[in-house]
Parts: C-alpha cells; sequence; structure tokens
C-alpha cells in the first residue's frame, strides 16, 4: 500500500516509515471504526486528491497518517473530549519523536488534525488547502459502502438498535439505545457531500453519497420501519 507514496520533499520522505509506526502506536487503544485501517483509507484518499491538487504533499499525508490519534480520549469519556483537539496537542510530540523539528511544520499539521472534524466544537474550519484536503479524505471515508459499515460498527460498540424511525433517530442522544446507523446518516452522513471542500473530494464524493442514500432506502423498504 505505501508504494502510492506521493514524492515529498526532504527530511520528511525519510521519516515517514517512522511516522507510520508511531503512528499505529497511538492508534492501538483506538476502537477499530477509527483504528488503523481508517487511517489507511483516510490516507488513500488523501493521496488521491493530491493527485488533482498542487499542495504541500508532506504536510497533507503526515495530517493524514494522524488526524485520528485522539481518539481513544473521546471514545473514552463517551464524547465529553474532542479528538480533533486532543490530536493536534499531541502532534508536537509524536513529530518531535520521528526526528521532525521545523516549527512551522509541525504547527501545519497540528491545524489540519485540529480542523479536520466535521462537527468541529472550536468553530474552526480548514483554512490551508492541506487541511482541506485532509478533512475531505476523512470525510469520504465516512461515505459510500464503507461509511454505512463504519456507522452499523460504531452503532454495535455502543449497543445500538439495527434500525429506528427518523423520529427516534433525531430524537436519540449519542451513545444511546437509538444513536443507530440511520441516526448517523440522518445528522452527518447525508449532509457530507454538500461539506466536502475541494474539486477532487466533491467528484469522489457523489458516487459514495449516491450509494449511501440507496442502501438507506431500501434498508427502509426491506423492514418497514421509516
Amino acid at each position: 500500500m505505501w508504494n502510492d507514496v506521493i514524492a515529498m520533499r526532504e527530511p520528511y520522505a525519510s521519516l515517514f516509515p517512522r511516522l507510520r509506526i508511531q503512528a499505529r502506536r497511538a492508534l492501538s487503544a483506538h476502537p477499530e471504526c477509527h483504528g488503523w485501517d481508517h487511517t489507511l483509507r483516510v490516507w488513500r484518499n488523501t493521496v488521491e486528491i493530491l493527485m488533482s491538487e498542487q499542495a504541500d504533499t508532506a504536510v497533507a499525508q503526515y495530517a493524514a497518517v494522524l488526524h485520528d490519534v485522539g481518539r481513544a480520549a473521546e471514545f473514552a469519556d463517551n464524547g465529553e473530549s474532542c479528538h480533533a483537539e486532543v490530536g493536534a496537542a499531541m502532534v508536537p510530540d509524536l513529530l518531535a519523536e520521528v526526528g521532525v523539528t521545523d516549527p512551522a511544520f509541525i504547527d501545519h499539521v497540528a491545524e489540519c488534525v485540529r480542523t479536520h472534524r466535521f462537527r468541529a466544537r472550536s468553530g474552526r474550519r480548514p483554512a490551508s488547502l492541506e487541511a482541506k484536503i485532509v478533512y475531505d479524505a476523512d470525510k469520504l471515508d465516512s461515505m459510500g459502502a464503507v461509511g454505512v459499515g463504519r456507522a452499523f460498527h460504531f452503532a454495535g460498540r455502543v449497543g445500538a438498535r439495527v434500525h429506528n424511525t427518523k423520529a427516534e433517530a433525531l430524537a436519540a442522544e449519542s451513545y444511546s439505545l437509538e444513536d443507530s446507523a440511520y441516526r448517523e446518516y440522518l445528522v452527518k452522513l447525508s449532509a457530507i457531500q454538500d461539506k466536502l471542500l475541494t474539486p477532487a473530494g466533491r467528484r469522489l464524493g457523489r458516487r459514495r453519497h449516491e450509494f449511501m442514500a440507496a442502501f438507506f432506502d431500501e434498508l427502509i423498504a426491506e423492514t418497514g420501519v421509516a
């Protein structure tokens, strides 16, 4: 998979393999819907978008690999923490451990991590092109077949129902019995298509959006629960 890495300037190309090891270690305590497999897919989405954008390939790929390192804290306290803020605070130490010393580079990667979240509590939105690319790459992994699979995976982890009505889903609390995959689709996944920030991200997201809409229409038809 790592043969798809887009060329980076030095020293970042040489340090990237060490970063992957550090990131995987940091992600070892994460729930698998936001674990290493998810990070790999987000990195691959980042690479695909970078093929169409003139961006700093090192910043974008480093941020993609680190974007979810704060997830364990958020899951441990049922969402009281913001994983984007926690992760951004972890970036300087993680980069220092692999030998990155440029403060501007570290700050840029941290900002990409801080602003990648769909429901940003800080109100900060991605400003740089690299941050927009990582944001889109992460959102794309919440769409399509893999997005539907992740939504059910998370619902299963919190003990939610397989399916419920639209009214039940929209009235539900996070991490509750009614926090179903359908709720995630209604409150987040169905809106992602209109929130993507790069032309390449919007192009890649169109087909995934159509698949999700068709899937939940079929689920409603099969269950008779709307």
